[in-house]
Protein backbone atom coordinates (compact mmCIF):
# COMPACT_ATOMS: atom_id res chain seq x y z
CA UNK A 1 0.00 0.00 0.00
CA UNK A 2 1.15 3.34 -0.98
CA UNK A 3 1.72 6.12 2.31
CA UNK A 4 -0.04 9.25 1.19
CA UNK A 5 0.42 12.27 2.95
CA UNK A 6 -2.24 13.27 5.20
CA UNK A 7 -2.37 16.79 4.60
CA UNK A 8 -1.22 19.73 2.24
CA UNK A 9 0.30 21.45 5.49
CA UNK A 10 3.09 20.07 7.64
CA UNK A 11 2.25 17.87 10.29
CA UNK A 12 3.62 18.42 13.74
CA UNK A 13 5.72 15.57 15.32
CA UNK A 14 3.56 14.57 18.04
CA UNK A 15 6.43 14.95 20.34
CA UNK A 16 6.58 18.65 19.28
CA UNK A 17 2.62 19.48 19.99
CA UNK A 18 1.67 21.23 23.73
CA UNK A 19 0.89 19.04 26.38
CA UNK A 20 -2.78 19.31 26.49
CA UNK A 21 -2.69 18.67 22.10
CA UNK A 22 -0.94 15.84 22.89
CA UNK A 23 -2.30 14.46 25.42
CA UNK A 24 -6.05 14.80 23.75
CA UNK A 25 -4.50 12.73 20.22
CA UNK A 26 -2.78 10.45 22.62
CA UNK A 27 -6.03 9.09 24.66
CA UNK A 28 -8.08 9.64 20.93
CA UNK A 29 -5.57 6.77 19.69
CA UNK A 30 -6.01 5.21 22.93
CA UNK A 31 -9.91 4.63 22.19
CA UNK A 32 -9.88 4.17 18.74
CA UNK A 33 -6.80 2.36 18.32
CA UNK A 34 -5.50 5.10 15.93
CA UNK A 35 -5.21 8.69 15.41
CA UNK A 36 -7.67 10.62 12.68
CA UNK A 37 -5.48 12.25 10.32
CA UNK A 38 -7.91 15.52 11.64
CA UNK A 39 -6.38 15.71 15.07
CA UNK A 40 -2.61 15.72 12.94
CA UNK A 41 -3.87 18.24 10.39
CA UNK A 42 -5.31 20.81 12.31
CA UNK A 43 -2.52 20.33 15.26
CA UNK A 44 -0.72 22.78 12.51
CA UNK A 45 -2.22 25.83 14.29
CA UNK A 46 -2.41 24.60 18.40
CA UNK A 47 -4.86 27.84 19.09
CA UNK A 48 -7.17 26.71 15.73
CA UNK A 49 -6.94 22.75 17.28
CA UNK A 50 -7.96 24.03 20.75
CA UNK A 51 -11.42 26.07 19.07
CA UNK A 52 -11.96 23.63 16.75
CA UNK A 53 -12.37 20.73 19.37
CA UNK A 54 -14.00 22.34 21.86
CA UNK A 55 -16.71 23.42 19.26
CA UNK A 56 -16.73 20.31 18.11
CA UNK A 57 -17.44 18.56 21.16
CA UNK A 58 -19.64 21.58 22.41
CA UNK A 59 -22.15 20.20 19.27
CA UNK A 60 -21.83 16.51 19.08
CA UNK A 61 -21.09 14.98 22.16
CA UNK A 62 -23.61 16.64 24.31
CA UNK A 63 -27.17 15.39 25.21
CA UNK A 64 -30.63 17.09 24.03
CA UNK A 65 -33.30 16.61 21.57
CA UNK A 66 -31.02 15.07 18.94
CA UNK A 67 -29.31 11.71 19.00
CA UNK A 68 -25.92 11.23 18.32
CA UNK A 69 -26.59 8.94 15.21
CA UNK A 70 -28.94 11.81 14.54
CA UNK A 71 -26.14 14.56 14.73
CA UNK A 72 -23.78 12.53 12.84
CA UNK A 73 -26.32 12.14 9.67
CA UNK A 74 -26.01 15.75 9.77
CA UNK A 75 -22.26 15.49 9.21
CA UNK A 76 -22.80 12.80 6.41
CA UNK A 77 -25.52 14.34 4.72
CA UNK A 78 -23.98 17.93 4.69
CA UNK A 79 -20.49 17.09 4.28
CA UNK A 80 -21.56 14.98 1.10
CA UNK A 81 -23.47 18.40 -0.43
CA UNK A 82 -19.99 19.83 0.04
CA UNK A 83 -18.38 17.01 -1.44
CA UNK A 84 -15.59 16.63 1.38
CA UNK A 85 -14.23 13.24 1.18
CA UNK A 86 -12.85 13.11 5.01
CA UNK A 87 -15.55 13.98 6.75
CA UNK A 88 -17.65 11.45 4.74
CA UNK A 89 -15.76 8.83 5.17
CA UNK A 90 -14.97 9.56 9.03
CA UNK A 91 -18.08 10.71 10.52
CA UNK A 92 -19.84 7.74 8.14
CA UNK A 93 -17.81 5.46 9.94
CA UNK A 94 -19.20 6.82 13.32
CA UNK A 95 -22.55 7.26 11.78
CA UNK A 96 -22.67 3.43 10.97
CA UNK A 97 -21.46 2.59 14.80
CA UNK A 98 -23.79 5.06 16.79
CA UNK A 99 -26.47 4.45 14.72
CA UNK A 100 -25.51 0.36 14.33
CA UNK A 101 -26.79 0.27 10.97
CA UNK A 102 -23.69 -0.51 8.70
CA UNK A 103 -26.19 0.78 5.38
CA UNK A 104 -27.23 4.08 6.98
CA UNK A 105 -24.00 5.97 6.34
CA UNK A 106 -23.52 5.02 1.77
CA UNK A 107 -27.25 5.39 1.64
CA UNK A 108 -26.88 9.39 3.56
CA UNK A 109 -23.40 10.15 1.86
CA UNK A 110 -25.36 8.90 -1.60
CA UNK A 111 -28.60 10.27 -1.42
CA UNK A 112 -30.34 10.83 1.94
CA UNK A 113 -33.22 11.39 0.27
CA UNK A 114 -33.47 7.84 -0.81
CA UNK A 115 -32.01 6.37 2.50
CA UNK A 116 -34.04 4.36 4.90
CA UNK A 117 -34.55 6.99 7.25
CA UNK A 118 -38.11 8.46 9.07
CA UNK A 119 -39.74 11.16 7.94
CA UNK A 120 -38.26 13.20 11.58
CA UNK A 121 -34.89 12.41 10.09
CA UNK A 122 -35.54 13.10 6.57
CA UNK A 123 -36.76 16.51 7.52
CA UNK A 124 -33.78 17.06 9.56
CA UNK A 125 -31.47 16.71 6.77
CA UNK A 126 -33.87 18.61 4.60
CA UNK A 127 -32.97 21.35 7.01
CA UNK A 128 -29.53 20.80 7.08
CA UNK A 129 -28.82 20.74 3.92
CA UNK A 130 -30.38 23.75 3.40
CA UNK A 131 -27.96 25.58 5.77
CA UNK A 132 -25.28 23.81 4.17
CA UNK A 133 -26.24 25.23 0.51
CA UNK A 134 -28.71 27.90 0.93
CA UNK A 135 -28.69 29.36 5.07
CA UNK A 136 -29.44 32.60 3.16
CA UNK A 137 -33.32 30.96 2.25
CA UNK A 138 -34.32 29.57 5.38
CA UNK A 139 -37.77 30.58 6.67
CA UNK A 140 -40.51 30.60 9.54
CA UNK A 141 -42.02 27.43 7.39
CA UNK A 142 -38.87 25.55 7.98
CA UNK A 143 -38.87 25.85 11.59
CA UNK A 144 -42.68 25.02 11.18
CA UNK A 145 -41.92 22.09 9.33
CA UNK A 146 -39.15 21.14 11.93
CA UNK A 147 -41.54 21.48 14.89
CA UNK A 148 -44.31 19.32 13.45
CA UNK A 149 -41.42 16.07 13.40
CA UNK A 150 -41.07 17.36 17.35
CA UNK A 151 -37.91 19.08 17.24
CA UNK A 152 -37.49 22.02 19.83
CA UNK A 153 -36.15 25.70 19.03
CA UNK A 154 -33.04 24.62 20.72
CA UNK A 155 -32.98 20.99 18.48
CA UNK A 156 -33.51 23.46 15.45
CA UNK A 157 -30.32 25.85 16.75
CA UNK A 158 -28.23 22.38 17.07
CA UNK A 159 -28.91 21.36 13.34
CA UNK A 160 -28.21 24.75 11.85
CA UNK A 161 -25.09 24.75 13.82
CA UNK A 162 -23.50 21.61 13.40
CA UNK A 163 -24.22 22.02 9.51
CA UNK A 164 -22.35 25.36 9.46
CA UNK A 165 -19.70 23.91 11.70
CA UNK A 166 -19.16 21.49 9.50
CA UNK A 167 -18.74 23.93 6.69
CA UNK A 168 -15.99 24.84 8.16
CA UNK A 169 -14.39 21.82 8.73
CA UNK A 170 -15.53 20.64 5.42
CA UNK A 171 -13.85 23.32 3.19
CA UNK A 172 -10.38 23.10 5.75
CA UNK A 173 -10.56 19.55 4.73
CA UNK A 174 -10.56 20.03 0.86
CA UNK A 175 -8.14 22.99 1.26
CA UNK A 176 -5.91 20.75 3.55
CA UNK A 177 -6.33 17.31 1.27
CA UNK A 178 -7.26 15.98 4.16
CA UNK A 179 -7.01 12.24 3.76
CA UNK A 180 -9.42 9.77 5.73
CA UNK A 181 -7.48 7.19 7.87
CA UNK A 182 -7.77 3.52 6.09
CA UNK A 183 -9.19 2.09 9.66
CA UNK A 184 -12.49 4.16 8.94
CA UNK A 185 -13.27 2.37 5.76
CA UNK A 186 -14.37 -0.82 7.71
CA UNK A 187 -15.41 0.94 10.67
CA UNK A 188 -19.33 -0.35 11.99
CA UNK A 189 -19.67 -2.53 8.79
CA UNK A 190 -19.49 -6.05 10.40
CA UNK A 191 -20.92 -7.08 14.01
CA UNK A 192 -17.89 -7.81 16.16
CA UNK A 193 -17.18 -11.26 16.61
Amino acid sequence: MTKHPISRFPVPDLASLPDDIRTRILGVQEKSGFVPNVFLALAYRPDEFRAFFAYNDALMEKDGGLSKAEREMIVVATSAANQCHYCVISHGAVLRIRAKNPLIADQIANNYRKADIIPRERAMLDFAVKVCLKSQETSSKDFDELRKHGFSDDDIWDIAAISAFFALSNRMASVTDMRPNDEFYMMGRAPKT
